[in-house]
């Protein structure tokens, strides 16, 4: 099981970049963070999600 921000998936083997599309997910306006550890977006389709990982995913919106 992989936790994205607090709820349980079945990811193991996907990609981020899977999962982002997936999800549904707009790549160009987030940051991601495994466990603890930013992903550049430039590896988001490189990192394989595996078991007992732990995802934060911050969408930025612009305001004033």
């Amino acid at each position: 099981m992989v936790k994205i921000n607090g709820t349980e998936f079945e990811l193991a083997g996907q990609t981020v970049a899977q999962y982002l599309a997936q999800a549904g997910w707009d790549s160009a306006r987030l940051a991601v963070e495994r466990n603890g550890d930013i992903v550049p977006k430039a590896l988001y389709n490189a990192t394989t999600l595996a078991d007992g990982d732990v995802v934060e995913i911050v969408r930025f919106v612009g305001g004033g």
